[in-house]
């Protein structure tokens, strides 16, 4: 019997932990909460927050709670009802029962950013939704930030259905989401599809094999064996490097992983066009089509 007691005890602490761990929605002014004593049944309440933030207990008197978690609030309750005796070792749980309604932030690559009314924690898919779903050039990394802690987390808005639905994680009211724009890298010259591509992938990088299959790939008259590319370095310059396209399609030499601003540059012809300036590709790409796969 003992032995199940300390068995069910301790994970009843380790349950608390985690809790504590993971919890991140605070209490605010006007909430309304549910205090339970584990020891004093009688104890039990139900109490709203007042504008000074503080509840007021059956017994103990007022305690701040505002800004606290569940968890931290349970917590302050217990050391009231130990300081005036009248638990000698209490176990108490909150509940946040209603909260006042409140405005989670949504900015950058979605349909529709602005402000939107959560009273409750609502999935990232959620919020994402109600801003009317990610543009085309979103990033698939999404930045949530606690509105209590300033906490960072970064979310991953997986391609894979089940992993964005398993890995989902909550926003709470009062957080600010920000999805950014995605990088871009360019392909231009003699492929089906010029222009640039948004790099959307759950990795965030793509190669110059990738990228060139995304552009509709090269019509037969193209020179892909005389391909550049247009790299831009630390100091604003750009550095125009051979490109061997077509001993990597034919796996004689390794397919290389692009960064964001590459410009891959595809010839029409080995007589045509083999001359264009750096310069002017980099010029062109502020006109460029930018497309996602």
């Amino acid at each position: 019997m003992m032995r199940a007691v300390k068995s069910l005890l301790f994970l009843f602490c380790c349950t608390t932990y985690c809790h504590a761990q993971i919890e991140s929605l605070t209490i605010g002014r006007g909430d309304v909460l549910q205090v339970k004593v584990l020891e004093a049944p009688e104890l039990e309440q139900s109490a709203r927050v007042t504008d000074a933030g503080t509840v007021t207990l059956i017994l103990g008197g007022t305690v701040q709670v505002a800004g606290l978690t569940p968890v931290d609030a349970a917590l302050a309750i217990e050391r009231v009802l130990v300081a005036g005796h009248y638990v000698l070792t209490p176990h108490v749980s909150v509940t946040l029962t209603q909260t006042i309604t409140q405005n989670v932030t949504i900015m950058g690559q979605v349909r529709s950013p602005g402000s939107y009314a959560i009273g409750t924690p609502r999935p990232i898919l959620d919020v994402i939704a109600l801003a009317g779903g990610l543009t085309e050039l979103a990033d698939r990394r999404v930045t949530i930030q606690r509105k209590a802690t300033k906490e960072r987390i970064v979310f991953v808005v997986s391609n894979s259905a089940n992993t964005a639905l398993d890995e989902s994680v909550a926003v709470f009211p009062g957080d600010t989401v920000i999805v950014p724009k995605a990088d871009v890298i360019y392909i231009l010259g003699d492929v089906g599809r010029p222009g640039g591509i948004a790099i959307v992938t759950n990795d965030s990088k793509l190669s110059a094999l990738q990228a060139l299959s995304l552009a509709g790939g090269t019509p037969p008259n193209a020179a892909p064996a005389h391909a550049r590319l247009i790299r831009k370095q630390a100091d604003g310059s750009h550095v125009d490097l051979p490109l061997q396209l077509s001993a990597m399609q034919k796996g004689k030499q390794p397919d290389i992983p692009l960064q964001p601003d590459d410009i891959v540059y595809v010839p029409f012809s080995y007589a045509r066009n083999l001359a264009v300036g750096a310069g002017g590709l980099v010029a062109s790409t502020s006109s460029a089509a930018i497309y996602k796969f």
